[in-house]
């Protein structure tokens, strides 16, 4: 496919996990794993956005680009914007936001998302899912849901969990009803440069307030998201201490 870039939004501080982009997997840092993955998936070009100088010295330790950005900004896509204006990048360039905690991410899927902005010219975002296999990560409420129309376009992203069977649900189960489709949104996401330089300029939605979920933002202002249902199995993220060892026995032991 034509070029794309891959900017990794990275920062220190984490409420469950201090210092995440640093912890060692397999004697590495964890932001490292990410950037081989960016890597692996052909883009043309891999920036790590961060405010943090510790990042940035291990970033560049192993050769990495780094665009350091203002410790203000409230999300990834924010932080991603500055560093367009920085770069200059043209309004047409395709960007994939990889946050710096996936380390287990598929290449073929950071390719697949940015395939899908290209293929989609009224689509303002694209993103990924996945089928959820059962009621547990339904209800669960880091796992975030997406409810799309018919030709893939998101209608709502939600943690509760959506959309609500009215009958099935009033009945204890284990399977989720068969016939409705139910999706767990993949935090991966494809923008043209263009567009984020007017997200920035909207206001944040009461929406994204409620739920914390950033692309709400898009759909509270009338922008297109598209959804493709992922072409693999995504990896797992790492939000806290178990699902660092849960990637450490993909990827390799962790060290402190």
């Amino acid at each position: 496919m034509a070029g794309f870039k891959v900017v990794i939004p990275a920062r220190y501080a984490s409420t469950r996990l201090p210092g995440k982009p640093l912890r060692k997997i397999a004697g590495r840092p964890m932001l490292l794993h990410v950037v081989d993955r960016a890597r692996e998936s052909g883009a043309e070009q891999v920036v790590v956005a961060t405010d943090d100088e510790r990042i940035r010295q291990a970033a560049e330790a192993e050769g990495v680009e780094v665009c350091m950005t203002a410790a203000t900004h409230g999300s990834g896509t924010e932080r991603l914007a500055e560093v367009v204006e920085r770069y200059g990048w043209a309004d047409d360039s395709v960007l994939v936001n990889l946050q710096g905690d996936e380390p287990c991410m598929p290449a073929r899927l950071i390719d697949q998302v940015a395939e899908d902005m290209l293929r989609h010219a009224d689509a303002v975002v694209t993103t990924l899912a996945t089928p959820l296999a059962g009621r547990g990560d339904l209800f669960h409420p880091h796992a975030v849901k997406v409810v799309t129309d018919r030709f893939g376009y998101a209608l709502y992203f939600s943690r509760a969990p959506i959309p609500w069977h009215r009958d099935e649900f009033a009945i204890e189960a284990e399977q989720l009803p068969p016939g409705t489709p139910f999706l767990r949104h993949i935090g991966l996401y494809a923008y043209r440069a263009g567009f984020l330089g007017h997200y920035i300029q909207w206001p944040p939605s009461p929406l994204e307030t409620a739920e914390s979920l950033e692309q709400l933002r898009v759909i509270w202002h009338g922008g297109r998201i598209h959804v493709s249902i992922a072409d693999t199995v995504p990896g797992h993220g790492v939000d806290t201490p178990e699902d660092l060892e849960r990637v450490e026995r993909l990827l390799g032991p962790v060290w402190e």
